[in-house]
């Protein structure tokens, strides 16, 4: 499971429909209807929250958006439209952005080279619109793997 908190836009075409899938996944597993991921760490930003659902239906919203924006036709009807809150913040680190577009781009460059052409000159990332940029290293929720250099 990849809940990615850069801006949708950077990912590509399986990246915005993989999102989309594991975002209803999370929902599934916040919500008691899932037996796997309880315990996966990408989790925790949305546990933390007041309220993990209306955090995890605000993901959807955004990413929602950004895919019809692309063209896609999600189905929204699985968003729980009185649980979205657009006004909250998630924090997320710069540490935590940067690894996760270069994990990004370590991707793109195997499946996606013309998203990679696009993106591969940005060197800060940006948070998509549910998270908030704060200084610090990686999350330590992150399971950390080795990037190609």
């Amino acid at each position: 499971m990849r809940l990615w908190s850069i801006k949708f836009e950077y990912l590509d075409s399986k990246g915005i429909v993989a999102l989309w899938r594991e975002a209803l996944l999370a929902k599934k597993v916040l919500e008691g209807k899932a037996k796997g991921y309880r315990n996966h760490p990408q989790l925790i930003m949305f546990k933390e929250q007041p309220d993990p659902f209306s955090a995890i239906n605000a993901y959807l919203y955004y990413i929602s958006l950004s895919a019809k924006e692309k063209g896609y036709g999600f189905d929204a009807g699985k968003i729980n439209s009185s649980k979205i809150d657009t006004k909250l913040k998630i924090k997320v680190t710069n540490g935590q952005l940067d690894y996760e577009l270069a994990l990004l781009k370590q991707k793109l460059k195997r499946r996606s080279i013309a998203q990679y052409e696009r993106i591969k000159s940005i060197s800060n990332a940006e948070p998509n619109p549910l998270f908030e940029a704060t200084d610090g290293p990686i999350e330590e929720w992150e399971k950390v793997k080795k990037l190609e250099e």
